[in-house]
């Protein structure tokens, strides 16, 4: 019996034209996700265009996508790379086009891309009640490891009554490349080998948000970089997310989400949203008692042989997701 030709070709490159398929191949995959899962009166909106300009340019050459006979997007996986720590996310495959081999080489060829440029993190983030993908992932090589939260408190007047916080975008350029090296190297410092610049240079190059600083001058001791940007196409600024976390201990943590909390309030943003890392139960806490309240859970997992590392001390949350 004849069957219809079900090849797909790539991975190719991605460029901002592309940006339109990946909204809607993203929107349509992740609700069916949903609707399988049960939560069947989830509808997943398209992104907000600029979120996606920065995930493509932060990705690089880790931007990748297939295509079927027809040339129409099928696949996509956006990997990205910090100095040593590599993740891969949004990946999508077409639902009628999945069960047939092309997610795992959708996954293989990120994760491949990830090692050969020297990534020794390699991991991903996947919703902790889809048992499939985990059962998928695992098969590939990844353990999963612990939650990852997306914790929101509102920006109060308890904040809003806090000194200006110092922020890097403001900064004269002669006074801006000395503190965004004191980012690098608090990060470098928390976690050897990671670096967040290119995240940074990004945010600031496409106006997304800003970096929180906390310390003076030559003794910087904890940062955010924060989106203020809307997440969803058309949506209202009514969240800041802080994308990137680090603090040499939990005090400064605590001064690091106030002094975000106060930049957002500035900016008429009455949330801010963070990513916690649950393996570090005290920082968990300590998000408690300030009136963090749980809004999503995600299922961290990596590569076996490439696993997370974690700060020796103090506090380093990167997020694997955009």
């Amino acid at each position: 019996m004849w069957r219809p030709e079900r090849a797909a070709h790539g991975p190719l490159p991605v460029a901002d034209s592309d940006i339109p398929a990946l909204n809607r191949l993203f929107a349509d995959s992740f609700t069916d996700r949903y609707r399988r899962d049960g939560l069947v009166g989830v509808r997943v909106p398209f992104l907000n265009e600029a979120i996606w300009r920065y995930a493509i340019m932060d990705a690089g050459e880790g931007a990748m996508q297939w295509r079927d006979e027809g040339e129409r997007l099928v696949a996509f996986n956006i990997a990205h790379r910090s100095g040593a720590e590599g993740w891969m996310g949004p990946l999508c495959v077409r639902p009628d086009r999945q069960l047939a081999g092309l997610g795992k080489e959708v996954v293989v060829a990120a994760a491949d891309w990830l090692r050969g440029r020297g990534a020794t993190t390699v991991g991903l983030e996947t919703m902790p009640r889809t048992v499939d993908n985990i059962g998928f992932y695992s098969r590939l090589g990844f353990v999963p490891g612990y939650l990852t939260l997306t914790m929101t408190a509102d920006t109060g007047e308890r904040v809003r009554s806090l000194r200006e916080p110092a922020v890097l975008g403001r900064l004269p350029a002669e006074e801006r490349a000395p503190r965004q090296a004191e980012v690098a190297a608090l990060v470098d410092a928390l976690v050897p080998g990671v670096d967040f610049s290119r995240e940074i240079d990004l945010t600031l190059q496409l106006g997304l948000g800003d970096v929180v600083l906390v310390g003076e001058p030559g003794r910087l001791r904890g940062f955010a970089l924060c989106h203020a940007a809307p997440l969803a196409e058309g949506g209202g600024r009514d969240e800041v997310r802080a994308l990137k976390v680090g603090a040499v201990d939990l005090e400064t943590l605590a001064v690091v989400l106030d002094s975000a909390s106060a930049w957002a309030a500035r900016l008429a943003v009455r949330r801010l949203a963070v990513r916690c890392q649950t393996v570090d139960t005290a920082a968990y806490r300590a998000l408690v008692a300030r009136g963090f309240r749980v809004r999503w859970s995600d299922l961290r997992m990596t590569l076996a042989d490439f696993p997370e590392r974690r700060p020796a001390s103090g506090v380093l949350w990167s997020n694997w997701e955009i």
